[in-house]
């Protein structure tokens, strides 16, 4: 591999969508893609063995998700290079994702040719938010506009996420590596803080948000109103 080659190790569940951007990406000559992940676990086994100048995680991975898996490759080595990407374009996610340490967040719904700019200059070590996002992250930074996931910890999000994904309790403290009694209390502060009483109401909050890709009803009904 020449050596001015940017590696980057690429994160969906879908092998279409990973299939679409690796030919995205490898269209270029100064980006290849080293390796390729379905799940949160995989990404996080992959980068410790390949350790890619860029990862390029979805959000919404299965398993530990894509927040999480960013998360661990941080915390093992802090100057990791992460771009996040979602089909979401609520501001929640890409201010989540930089609280977290990612370098960059960008929409699928962009032009294609922004994955790779991004790829480029968070590679460099420089920030990168698709335009779209960055105009919203300005209007969510005005008066008036506060949004109640935000006030959850980082924590506190994925126990969220997994929760409206329809997990149960037991099922979320497998995934997190966490006791029952910590997902539980974690459930709690998430119903205090955005002021709802049940799992269903948690779910609403998030199709509220645009953080639901299945039927709501069905996303409800998983929830068993719990």
């Amino acid at each position: 591999m020449p050596p001015n080659k940017t590696t980057v190790l690429l994160a969906d569940d879908h092998a279409v969508v990973r299939e679409g951007y690796r030919r995205l990406l490898e269209r270029t000559s100064d980006i290849t893609v080293v390796a390729e992940a379905a799940s949160g676990e995989d990404a996080y086994r992959l980068f410790v063995e390949h350790v890619p100048h860029v990862t390029v995680l979805d959000i919404n991975l299965p398993g530990i998700g894509g927040l999480e898996c960013a998360r661990r490759i941080l915390a093992r080595e802090p100057q990791a290079r992460i771009l996040m990407f979602s089909m979401h374009e609520d501001v929640v996610f890409p201010s989540r994702a930089l609280q977290m340490g990612a370098r960059g967040y960008v929409t699928k719904s962009s032009a294609p040719e922004v994955l790779v700019e991004a790829v480029r200059l968070v590679a460099e070590g420089k920030l990168y938010i698709s335009h779209d996002m960055a105009q919203e992250l300005a209007v969510q930074m005005l008066p008036g506009h506060d949004n109640p996931l935000q006030a959850l910890s980082p924590r506190e999000f994925e126990v969220f996420r997994l929760l409206v994904a329809g997990h149960s309790i037991g099922e979320i403290g497998r995934i997190l590596s966490l006791s029952y009694k910590t997902v539980a209390n974690h459930q709690s502060n998430i119903r205090a803080k955005l002021d709802v009483s049940n799992t269903a109401q948690v779910v609403r909050m998030a199709m509220m948000h645009g953080m639901l890709d299945n039927d709501p009803v069905a996303a409800v009904e998983s929830a068993g109103g719990r």
